[in-house]
């Protein structure tokens, strides 16, 4: 299996475990990452970002291989969605 096939192929749930090893530097059980480990993981991470994810989410890998960067107008903009943003009341809580 090709290294595109094996991205294609990952389940969500790897993705979301191996984006947390990276994060943390450590496996699931708590053993740390070696540095070829982190290096790899890191790759497959970036690598599902980019071919499965397509995420335009900032400082994530967009589809064309580049790191996603918004500038500070773009953000506000996305931000400025009252909709898009949970709003609660002390009382709420």
């Amino acid at each position: 299996m090709d290294f595109s096939s094996l991205v294609s192929a990952m389940a969500p749930e790897t993705y979301e475990k191996l984006s947390d090893a990276v994060a943390t530097g450590r496996w699931a059980d708590g053993s740390l990452l070696t540095e070829d480990q982190k290096a790899q993981t890191l790759q497959l991470v970036m690598a599902y970002q980019s071919k499965v994810l397509k995420s335009q989410d900032i400082f994530t890998v967009g589809p064309d291989g580049q790191i996603v960067h918004k500038s500070k107008a773009e953000l506000k903009k996305q931000f400025s969605d009252p909709a898009a943003i949970a709003r609660f009341t002390h009382d709420d809580l």
